[in-house]
């Protein structure tokens, strides 16, 4: 039986951009937009601060460039982009495209350099990392194409820019190269951002899964520890209530005998059963709290098999040493779990059930034979048929083989070998047929 350990304490991650509400970022850039604008308008030469590159046209060049002072239309036009940034996570096209007219007219209406930009940007990001990779990067191309095309067409130069309606500057060579490479940086980072975010959604699925599977491995463990205790005790309680009820009269303390044995055996259930049920419970816990079956209570458990009426002969070979924990509860379930079908599918008459113990040198041997009749399953229609399967996966868990079948001799075989030192936990392997028909005899 096993819990799961303790996780260390969860550690506080400042929540990304794509986690705030969507309104933080247009908040931000409308702020920065507005009062960035009002700076560039204020500041630099004569006539207003000039375009980013201006300083690399040579002296004078950017300090002429003149402006049109921002009217209501501009103002409007620096708070439609960010407004527009509330589609973003809609419809990140639509965005992409208006965002980037909003700021094209800007332009072409001469506003102050500044923040205006900024917007355009976050959409492109947007379009990016929501996967519409084709249109941002083929609609910045031919908005930037057409953006240079009609500034060439109706631009003016530096000094008479803002000049008219539409008096845009004329691109210069160092212009275009400037604004290419902003928007080849803004895209590449995007294509960053978009890959960085679906190696960590890929890595959440991962986590997600391999905690399904763990959590279904561990339903798996604790539904076969509840079906080896109850099955076993609750089939021993069966026959003791029987030998009772019919001995009730003529016996009498033969029947107390059986009724003492149905008191010990639904003990042992209680008790085994506290244990499962308490590695539920448990939190934060490395180890049940209650002690683990193993080969240490052999002997019990074939004293309660022999006073459910069964012979039972054991015998142990080999150097007996301490087991891991894995291998031995596997061992003494598969023990009991051939005790429990020994007792309710070998059939009328004395049986004699022979529980072989052999340590060797890197595996155990655990065999146990029968000399019954054998009966169906078709005969036990309250058979659940996990008996020998939950046997077999208990078995592959820890890398070793299962065998079970009838005995050439007539009667039962069951046969595990297992690993002296635990191996990694395996998928439990698919049913195979049992050999000679035992596939319709004992799956309970």
């Amino acid at each position: 039986m096993s819990t799961s350990a303790p996780r260390g304490p969860v550690r506080y991650r400042w929540p990304t951009p794509a986690t705030w509400p969507v309104w933080v970022v247009p908040v931000l850039l409308a702020f920065v937009q507005v009062f960035g604008s009002l700076g560039a308008q204020h500041g630099g030469g004569p006539r207003g601060s000039g375009p980013p590159w201006a300083d690399d046209q040579g002296a004078g060049a950017g300090s002429g460039a003149g402006h049109a002072d921002l009217d209501p239309l501009g103002f409007g036009l620096l708070l439609a982009g960010p407004s527009l940034l509330l589609l973003r996570r809609r419809n990140p096209v639509f965005t992409l495209a208006a965002v980037g007219a909003v700021t094209a007219l800007y332009l072409l209406r001469a506003y102050p350099y500044g923040p205006a930009p900024f917007s355009l940007g976050v959409a492109m990001m947007a379009a990016v990392v929501a996967g519409h990779r084709l249109a941002a990067w083929a609609g910045t191309a031919l908005g930037l194409a057409a953006f240079f095309g009609l500034s060439v067409l109706i631009g003016v130069p530096a000094e008479e820019r803002g000049s008219g309606w539409f008096t845009p500057e004329r691109p210069t060579l160092v212009a275009a190269t400037f604004v290419t490479a902003w928007a080849l940086v803004v895209l590449v980072t995007s294509e960053l951002v978009r890959m960085r975010a679906q190696r960590a959604a890929e890595t959440a699925r991962t986590r997600a899964e391999e905690e399904r599977r763990q959590a279904s491995e561990e339903r798996l463990r604790m539904a076969r520890e509840l079906h080896d205790v109850l099955a076993h005790n609750i089939s021993m309680i069966n026959v003791q209530a029987g030998v009772a009820l019919h001995l009730m009269d003529e016996n009498p303390e033969q029947a107390r005998t059986a009724l003492a044995a149905i008191k010990e055996a639904s003990k042992e259930a209680l008790t085994e059963m506290r244990g499962v049920i308490g590695a539920l419970r448990s939190q934060g816990e490395t180890a049940p709290r209650t002690p683990t079956a193993g080969l240490g209570g052999l002997d019990d458990l074939l004293a309660r098999a022999r006073s459910a009426g069964l012979r039972v002969d054991a015998e142990i070979t080999g150097d007996r040493r301490p087991l891991h924990a894995g291998t031995d509860l596997a061992a003494f379930r598969i023990v009991q779990e051939s005790l429990t079908n020994v007792s309710r599918h070998a059939g009328p008459g004395p049986v004699t059930a022979r529980v072989g113990i052999a340590y060797g040198k890197h595996e155990i041997v655990v065999q146990v034979d029968d000399d019954g009749q054998g009966v169906s399953l078709l005969d036990d229609p309250g058979g659940s048929g996990s008996g020998i399967s939950g046997m077999r996966e208990r078995a592959a868990a820890l890398g070793g083989s299962f065998e079970a079948g009838p005995r050439p001799g007539g009667g039962f075989r069951v046969r595990a070998t297992l690993p002296l030192e635990a191996a990694p936990e395996a998928a439990p392997e698919p049913d195979r047929p049992e050999p000679d028909g035992a596939s319709a005899v004992r799956e309970d």
